[in-house]
C-alpha cells in the first residue's frame, strides 16, 4: 500500500508578498497630487476622530487596557492625554476615525477605509520619533508620515480592485491589517526579507468575519474593526522585528493557505501595479456621516426637502434607483436596532434627507430614530437596481457612485428625480469639494480644542511647507488637549 508523504521543501515566498515588499521599500512618493491629498486626508481623518471624541459609547474603548499604566516616550492619542504603548495607541486612534463612519473611502470589488491605517502610521511614528528624541537621534517629520499613508492606502486600494473578500464572508479590515503591517515593519526598519514575513503574518492571522456589518448582527463592532485591526498590524510588525520567522507559503500553500482556506481556492487577481493611484482618487465623506454608496442618495434626498417637507403625509411611494453594490450592503427592511444599524441603511439615510434636509451623526441615535415618520417613509420606498450605475461603479475611468429619487405623491403628481453620479468627495469634484472639506476639519477640530488652540493645529496643517517638516512629535504634541 503506498502512502502519500508531503514535501517538506520550503517554497520561494509569494509573489504578492514579494510585491508588497518590494513596493514598500523601494518606491519613491513623487506624485505632488499624492502627497496634497494625503495631507488633506490627514485632516480629514483626524477631524473625524475629534468628533468621534463627543460620543460615550466611542470613548470607553480609549486608555490604557490596565487603567492607570504609564508608558515613558509613548504614542499619543490625538485629542486626549494618554500616552500609550503603540499597539494600544494604534487601536485607539484607529476606533476614533471610524466610529462616526465619516473617513474616507475606497470602492471596487472590495470596500474599505484607506485612512483606518492611520491609525497604526501615526503612532508607531511618534513612538519611534520619542524614542529617537530620548537617545540623542532625529525624529521623524510629517513628509513620512504622508508618504506612509500614500502606501498603505496604494496596498489597501490595489488589492481591493478586483478581489472580492465580502463575497467569501471577510471583512474588509483584513486590507487595513496588510496594509498597515506592511508600512510599519518598514517603519520599524524592516528591509524588504522583513516586511515579507510580517505581512505573511498577517494573512496567516485569523480574519475577521463580516457579519457585525449586516443583517441581523449589525453592531458597533464595525466602529472599532478598524482600529482592532491597526493595532494587530503593529504587533505582528514588532513581533517579526524580533526575527520571528515568516511564512513564505502563506497564500498558496495547498490545502492550509490562505487562497484554499479563506478565498475559494481562487489567487488575487490585479488590475494595476502599485503606485500613488489609490490616494489621488480616494473618496472623501465630505458631506454626510452615511455609508459611501448612500452619499449620492443623501445628496439627491436634501435636494427634495424643499419640494416634500410640507406634503410628508401626501407620498404615495419613493423609488431609489442604485446600484448593485447599494443594495447588497445597505438596503434594509425591518426593525433597525443600534446607531451602527441605522447608517448602514440606505432608506433610514434618505428618509432623515427628506425629513431634516441635512444627515448628521446625532440622527442615527435613538431620539430622532424613534420619529415614526422615518419608518413610514422607509415603509413606502423601493430600492432597484440600474445596470449602467453597477457597471459605472466598476469602471476604473469612472468611479461613479450613482443613486437617484423621485417620489409620486396621491395626487398622481411626482417630484423630478433626481440623479447624482458622483459624490462631493469624489476626484471629479476636488476643486469643489475641498475647501468644504477643510471647513468640515475646522469644524470638527473645535468641538475639541480651544479657539486659539484650535486654530494653531489648522494653521500648521493648512501650511504645506511647515507641515511637511515638522517632526512628528512636535505635531502630536500639538494635538494633545
Amino acid at each position: 500500500m503506498s502512502i502519500n508523504v508531503e514535501s517538506n521543501i520550503r517554497q520561494q515566498p509569494d509573489q504578492v508578498l514579494v510585491d508588497i515588499a518590494e513596493y514598500v521599500a523601494d518606491y519613491v512618493v513623487a506624485s505632488d497630487e499624492a502627497m496634497e491629498t494625503a495631507r488633506f486626508c490627514l485632516m480629514d481623518t483626524l477631524g473625524c476622530g475629534f468628533l468621534a471624541l463627543r460620543y460615550p459609547e466611542c470613548t470607553k474603548h480609549l486608555g490604557p487596557i490596565v487603567p492607570g499604566t504609564l508608558v515613558p516616550f509613548g504614542a499619543r492619542v490625538p485629542g486626549t492625554q494618554f500616552e500609550l504603548d503603540p499597539i494600544k495607541a494604534a487601536f485607539d486612534i484607529g476606533c476614533m476615525v471610524r466610529w462616526l463612519d465619516f473617513n474616507d473611502t475606497w470602492l471596487a470589488a472590495e470596500w474599505g477605509h484607506p485612512s483606518d491605517n492611520l491609525g497604526a502610521i501615526l503612532a508607531v511614528a511618534d513612538f519611534l520619533s520619542r524614542q529617537a528624541i530620548a537617545e540623542g537621534y532625529s525624529p521623524l517629520t510629517m513628509k513620512e508620515v504622508l508618504e506612509a499613508m500614500v502606501k498603505a492606502h496604494e496596498i489597501q486600494g490595489v488589492l481591493a480592485l478586483e478581489n472580492s473578500f465580502n463575497r467569501v464572508g471577510l471583512d474588509h479590515v483584513i486590507l487595513v491589517k496588510i496594509a498597515s503591517t506592511a508600512v510599519v515593519a518598514h517603519m520599524l526598519g524592516g528591509e524588504k526579507e522583513d516586511i515579507i514575513d510580517a505581512v505573511s503574518q498577517a494573512f496567516v492571522d485569523g480574519q475577521s468575519l463580516r457579519t457585525y456589518r449586516h443583517s441581523p448582527n449589525t453592531g458597533s463592532r464595525k466602529s472599532w474593526a478598524a482600529g482592532d485591526a491597526t493595532s494587530r498590524a503593529v504587533r505582528l510588525a514588532m513581533i517579526t522585528m524580533t526575527g520571528e520567522m515568516g511564512y513564505p507559503g502563506a497564500l498558496t500553500a495547498k490545502g492550509w493557505g490562505f487562497y484554499d482556506v479563506s478565498f475559494g481556492g481562487k489567487e488575487f487577481k490585479f488590475q494595476r501595479d502599485y503606485g500613488s493611484y489609490v490616494m489621488e482618487n480616494i473618496l472623501f465623506k465630505i458631506s454626510y456621516p452615511a455609508e459611501f454608496h448612500a452619499q449620492t442618495a443623501v445628496e439627491a434626498a436634501i435636494q427634495l426637502h424643499d419640494d416634500v417637507k410640507g406634503r410628508i403625509e401626501d407620498i404615495d411611494r419613493i423609488e431609489l434607483t442604485t446600484h448593485e453594490s447599494a443594495i447588497r450592503i445597505i438596503s434594509k427592511e425591518g426593525s433597525l436596532h443600534n446607531p451602527a444599524d441605522r447608517d448602514h441603511c440606505l432608506q433610514y439615510m434618505v428618509a432623515c434627507g427628506l425629513l431634516f434636509g441635512d444627515l448628521v451623526a446625532d440622527y442615527y441615535e435613538d431620539d430622532v430614530a424613534n420619529d415614526e415618520r422615518i419608518d413610514a417613509l422607509r415603509e413606502k420606498m423601493t430600492v432597484v437596481e440600474d445596470k449602467n450605475y453597477s457597471e459605472d461603479y466598476h469602471n476604473p475611468e469612472k468611479r461613479s457612485i450613482t443613486n437617484a429619487i423621485q417620489i409620486f405623491f396621491k395626487d398622481g403628481s411626482s417630484t423630478d428625480k433626481i440623479e447624482i453620479e458622483y459624490p462631493l468627495g469624489h476626484r471629479f469634484r476636488r476643486d469643489e469639494g475641498i475647501p468644504v472639506l477643510i471647513d468640515k476639519f475646522k469644524k470638527n477640530v473645535y468641538t475639541r480644542f480651544p479657539r486659539k488652540h484650535g486654530q494653531e493645529i489648522i494653521d500648521l496643517c493648512l501650511d504645506e511647507e511647515a507641515f511637511l517638516e515638522t517632526p512628528v512629535n512636535e505635531f502630536m504634541n500639538l494635538l494633545v488637549i
